[in-house]
């Protein structure tokens, strides 16, 4: 299982762990298979990470659904819930897929890089 972490942090932050990573990566040490997303603003971070698109996130995080299935299980219009699914799939939280719809064409599958996503602020 991929580890995901959205937190907020300043560039020194983003510094400090890339150095450690070519530190680790000189020492040919094994990498942890972890991703980390970091917001320089908590209140951006909150925006873009909406409570919304949070649950649009926990949906899709117990297993995969199509657009049609979030749409009806999160109340939502469907062009809201492509719209957030396609922000989620640029950042890297989601990816998303064809399937074959016998008789209607094709629909998007929606699927979470992560079961667990920990989310991080820290203020002041």
């Amino acid at each position: 299982m991929r580890k995901v972490f959205i937190r907020t942090d300043d560039l020194d932050g983003f510094f400090d762990r890339a150095k450690d990573a070519a530190r680790r990566a000189d020492q040919s040490q094994k990498f942890e298979e972890k991703v980390t997303f970091s917001f320089e603003d908590p209140q951006r971070m909150f925006k873009v990470l909406s409570e919304t698109r949070r649950r649009l996130m926990s949906e899709v995080m117990l297993e995969p659904k199509t657009i049609k299935e979030l749409t009806s299980r999160l109340h939502r219009n469907r062009s809201a819930v492509t719209k957030d699914v396609g922000l989620l799939e640029k950042m890297g939280l989601v990816v998303t897929s064809r399937q074959s719809n016998p008789g209607h064409g094709f629909q998007k599958v929606v699927q979470s890089i992560a079961q667990k996503i920990e989310l991080v602020a820290t203020l002041g």
